[in-house]
């Protein structure tokens, strides 16, 4: 199943690359020399440094659509291994929580669905992101979360909400810890 991503989230995932291409433009040369880009974002890279206002806004935006070319994983690492960059993990938690949404709009839809058929809705729906997930991320615990979710959309109760993405934002790390072991 392939999943529709609403424009509100593709305006925040293009801001997201918008402001790891601002932290780029604070870049050293000794960093800019290991930095693991293009040549072409380098060059873009040291024309930002001696523009101010509108203009810079203007190139960083330029920078990040050649960024948005390009893998953006090892210019994540590397500003989080060089300058302590906290945008890999708040992009980690953005798209825990952007797991967590997508799963309960499913089971929802599922359960409405059910309910206009008048069955039963049961805790073992039928549930293509799930199984997508738990290919995607080894340790995702498909178990926990299907019953999460079966118990936030029963009872409304946050709780179950928050295990949700609990169990989503720890797949994630662990799928990140794995990365860094390679």
């Amino acid at each position: 199943m392939t999943e529709i991503i609403s424009r509100s989230e593709q305006k925040r995932r293009l801001k997201r690359i918008e402001d790891t291409a601002a932290e780029l433009a604070e870049l050293t040369n000794k960093d800019l020399a290991k930095f693991p880009g293009s040549e072409e974002m380098k060059k873009e890279i040291v024309a930002i440094r001696e523009l101010k206002g509108g203009s810079r806004k203007r190139q960083i935006k330029h920078l990040a659509k050649i960024m948005r070319q390009e893998p953006i994983e090892p210019i994540d690492d590397f500003l989080a291994d060089r300058k302590g960059s906290h945008l890999k993990e708040e992009k980690i938690f953005h798209e825990a929580e952007r797991l967590r949404d997508t799963i309960i709009n499913e089971a929802i839809e599922d359960q409405d669905m059910c309910r206009m058929q008048h069955i039963d809705w049961e805790p073992d729906w039928e549930s293509p992101i799930l199984a997508d997930v738990t290919k995607r991320y080894e340790g995702f615990d498909e178990d926990a979360a299907r019953k999460a979710a079966y118990q936030y959309i029963k009872t409304r109760n946050k709780v179950y909400y928050r295990e949700l993405f609990r169990i989503t934002k720890a797949a994630l790390d662990l799928e990140e810890i794995r990365k860094r072991a390679v």
